[in-house]
């Protein structure tokens, strides 16, 4: 059981700095630089993009902090 908790630690670890990483703040970000210029020329869905990571950070940090809980109670 502790290795299965341990595994989905970091993974759900991995997952979220990813994810937060691929966000884009104030000069774009990562998801700017992967998309680039696609995106604008395409019609712009850079919004469902953000959403999509932003929900993705939500859930990787809901994995995380419960499994950081299985961890300390084991």
């Amino acid at each position: 059981m502790a290795t299965f908790i341990i595994a989905l630690h970091v993974i759900s670890s991995i997952g979220l700095v990813g994810s937060i990483v691929a966000q884009s703040g104030k000069s774009a970000g990562l998801s700017g630089a992967i998309a680039g210029g696609a995106e604008t020329f395409m019609g712009g869905k850079k919004k469902g993009l953000d959403d999509l990571l932003g929900k993705a950070t939500v859930v990787f940090a809901v994995l995380f902090l419960l499994s950081a809980l299985g961890l300390s109670l084991i």
